[in-house]
């Protein structure tokens, strides 16, 4: 039986079933999440109600937070957006803090600089593998920070996470996670223009999914995403309104670091389409949907 208790704040499409991983594998877990219903959920499942992220905190041994962006993160962690009882003010000397975030690698190196200042270690280590990975316990972790700290805890990492890497210093693990981004988001555009291209050209689109996907073209959204666009299912593994945020964020790095990002810059202008238009909450591979609206025609399998 594991003998360190574990805090989770922030139970969303991710967050939830990664704490029920950790409950499943004999930790304790301490939770908060901004809306009661998921932690209700998770205490019904063995977890316990921390009360707030100070609460989770003060009774924990490590706090692994699963937010949606910077200011969530900045706001929980130190109380900026008006959170009265920040994770920050139940912190203690020699704790870790595990942000599972996709957030600004900057906003990352200031926050660990202040928690630093509570002797506390923050480890930046966002997430990749969709609701999927989450349930199943094989996302991939990108780890920022003291690799030490990270040592003492890949006992609760490898509970969620298939692949745990440490990328290098504080905010290294937001700089993968921008990377890993980028190279989605490309895939995504790219199966959705393949795939609108070939239904206009009169292709059946199940055997072009097979004939490609075992080729140079081969790729996790064309064995993972394909066989659910062609026929219309975009039920969200990732909402598209987040992809749309980790591309803002790369791009922003993107500027501040002077590399050039012109495919970055498509993406992000398809993906706020999405949002614009209501689409915000379908999976990331939704993006097709875009393609389509320029087409003036659906690309679907006939039922």
């Amino acid at each position: 039986m594991p003998d360190k208790t574990v805090g989770f704040v922030g139970l969303g499409i991710m967050g939830l079933p990664m704490a029920k991983n950790l409950v499943d594998a004999g930790f304790p877990v301490v939770s908060h999440n901004r809306s009661s219903a998921p932690t209700e959920e998770l205490v019904e499942y063995g977890g316990e109600d921390g009360g707030s992220p100070a609460g989770v905190a003060e009774r924990s041994d490590v706090v692994l937070l699963c937010l949606p962006d910077s200011p969530d993160v900045e706001n929980v962690v130190l109380g900026e957006g008006g959170e009265p009882n920040p994770v920050i003010e139940g912190l203690s000397e020699g704790m870790t803090l595990v942000d599972h975030s996709t957030i600004s690698p900057t906003v990352t190196k200031t926050i660990a600089e202040q928690v630093a200042d509570a002797g506390t270690t923050m480890l930046d280590a966002p997430i990749s593998g969709g609701e999927e990975g989450a349930v199943e316990g094989t996302l991939s972790i990108m780890v920022g920070g003291d690799e030490a700290a990270l040592d003492d805890h890949r006992d609760v990492l490898e509970v969620m996470g298939e692949t745990i890497t440490h990328c290098g210093p504080s905010g290294a693990g937001q700089t993968a996670k921008a990377c890993n981004q980028i190279v989605v988001a490309a895939q995504m555009v790219g199966v959705s223009e393949a795939l609108v291209f070939a239904h206009n050209a009169g292709a059946e689109l199940e055997s072009v999914v097979e004939a490609i996907r075992g080729g140079a073209a081969g790729c996790w959204t064309l064995d993972n995403r394909a066989p659910n666009m062609i026929h219309g299912d975009f039920d969200p593994g990732f909402f598209a309104e987040y992809q749309y945020k980790d591309l803002r964020i790369a791009a922003d790095a993107g500027e501040a670091f002077g590399s050039p990002m012109p495919q970055t810059a498509l993406a992000h202008e398809l993906y706020k389409t999405m949002v614009q238009n209501g689409m915000g909450r379908d999976d990331n591979s939704g993006v097709m949907q875009v393609l389509e609206m320029m087409a003036g025609e659906d690309a679907r399998v006939d039922e």
